[in-house]
């Protein structure tokens, strides 16, 4: 096995704790600052329909960054479903606004610096000393920490309720854009 798979291996075993939330489960509220600093309430974008909440490590991460383009690709069918996609990541507004705009998205990507909602979603893990090794997360995160969010989808009802959820300590493991588009279109 290569050093690059036994340090993903690595990873993903610190990840393994950070399960998120379940299909059933209330999401918790939240009022994050967008790429421009305004604030945006998930309860106020659940007023017009469903919500996909994608939790990213960050705009330097390469799979986080495909997984963001290929969910862009699909924006015109999730607003024709009345749909709204918001990213959440743990760094600095001014660093959302770089992911938005070197990725060209056409939705919301919201700082949360200081992780509240990333453990609130039961996201929040410590990648390992042989991580802090390579990546200085300290410089990445908004707050300095050294954690990350475990990479998730959650498709979120008008009253809060989770109706699927896709967390995986695999990091590169993503819920793709037409799985969440099936569950949509299953609600309406």
């Amino acid at each position: 096995m290569s050093k690059l798979q036994d340090f993903q291996k690595l990873v993903i075993s610190n990840a393994a704790n950070a399960t998120g939330l379940k299909v059933g489960d209330k999401a918790p509220d939240f009022i994050l600052p967008n790429a421009l600093g305004h604030l945006i309430p998930l309860s106020d974008c659940l007023k017009t329909g469903p919500v996909v909440l994608k939790f990213y490590r960050g705009e330097w991460c390469p799979i986080c960054n495909l997984d963001l383009r290929n969910f862009q690709q699909y924006i015109n069918q999730f607003n024709t479903l009345n749909t709204k996609i918001i990213a959440i990541s743990p760094q600095k507004p001014d660093d959302t606004l770089t992911i938005t705009q070197k990725n060209e998205l056409g939705f919301e990507v919201l700082s949360d610096s200081n992780q509240d909602v990333i453990k609130a979603y039961n996201l929040q893990f410590n990648p390992g000393e042989d991580y802090h090794q390579r990546r200085d997360l300290s410089l990445e995160n908004g707050d300095g920490s050294i954690t990350l969010p475990v990479p998730a989808t959650f498709v979120i009802d008008t009253d809060f309720t989770i109706i699927a959820s896709h967390v995986e300590a695999n990091y590169t493991e993503r819920m793709s854009p037409s799985e969440v588009l099936k569950v949509v279109q299953e609600m309406n």
